[in-house]
């Protein structure tokens, strides 16, 4: 989202550029062999970071609490666990962040050059209102609301993306878990997953519409 803003707000300068080159190559490649990519540079060729797991070897996984490691070891006040799992966690949540990234950030980027276009837009500039307060309490709310849906299909969009993504970084997640079912035939398993996915839409649905109401008060007096 900060990115589509800039990109709207400095249209054709360098940001703008740098945003359009990101979110093309966030639609184009494949989540799949751009967790591959990173991995060959971070772990293999650079060594920066690590490839696969959830912990490092020769670290004890925290008790079990929660099932969060990172929520876990920070209860424990085991500090090295939550470092191993702060730094196992980079890349694949930025595998899973950019496959959304480059959708979300044209979008808010296309909504916001619709929305400074706008009659009131010009008005607020004439009445000599802060740029930041035209920007963030008027243009960019209303922008927001074509927005809305497709931030909540990227949301469920990251059920399904984890099945990649934890194969790719052997993380023992639902993603590994529904793989290994399938080779294995498991319907009862894949079935689950399924619902699973099936409600975490139908909740996700629900909280776009009620981000709606939030964000347009028309749709709220309705």
């Amino acid at each position: 989202m900060p990115l589509g803003v800039l990109s709207a707000v400095y249209k054709d300068g360098p940001i703008d550029q740098i945003a359009r080159t990101v979110s093309v190559c966030g639609i184009s490649m494949p989540v799949f062999w751009f967790g591959l990519i990173l991995i060959y540079f971070f772990y293999a060729k650079f060594q920066i970071l690590p490839g696969s797991g959830r912990l490092a070897m020769g670290i004890v996984a925290p008790e079990r609490i929660t099932g969060f490691l990172l929520i876990d070891s920070l209860l424990q006040g085991r500090f090295d666990a939550f470092r191993s799992a702060v730094y196992h966690i980079i890349l694949p949540g930025f595998v899973l962040a950019f496959a959304n990234m480059g959708v979300i950030t044209r979008q808010i980027r296309a909504s916001m050059l619709d929305v400074l276009q706008e009659d009131y837009i010009r008005t607020a500039r004439a009445s000599g209102l802060r740029k930041g307060m035209i920007i963030f309490n008027y243009a960019l709310r209303n922008a927001l609301i074509p927005s809305i849906t497709l931030l909540g299909l990227a949301l469920g969009d990251l059920l399904y993306g984890a099945v990649l993504t934890e194969t790719i970084f052997a993380w023992p997640g639902m993603g590994t878990y529904v793989v290994t079912s399938i080779q294995t035939l498991d319907f009862p398993a894949i079935m689950g997953f399924t619902i699973v996915a099936s409600i975490g839409y139908v909740l996700i649905n629900l909280l776009v519409d009620l981000a709606y109401m939030l964000a347009d008060p028309q749709i709220r007096e309705v």
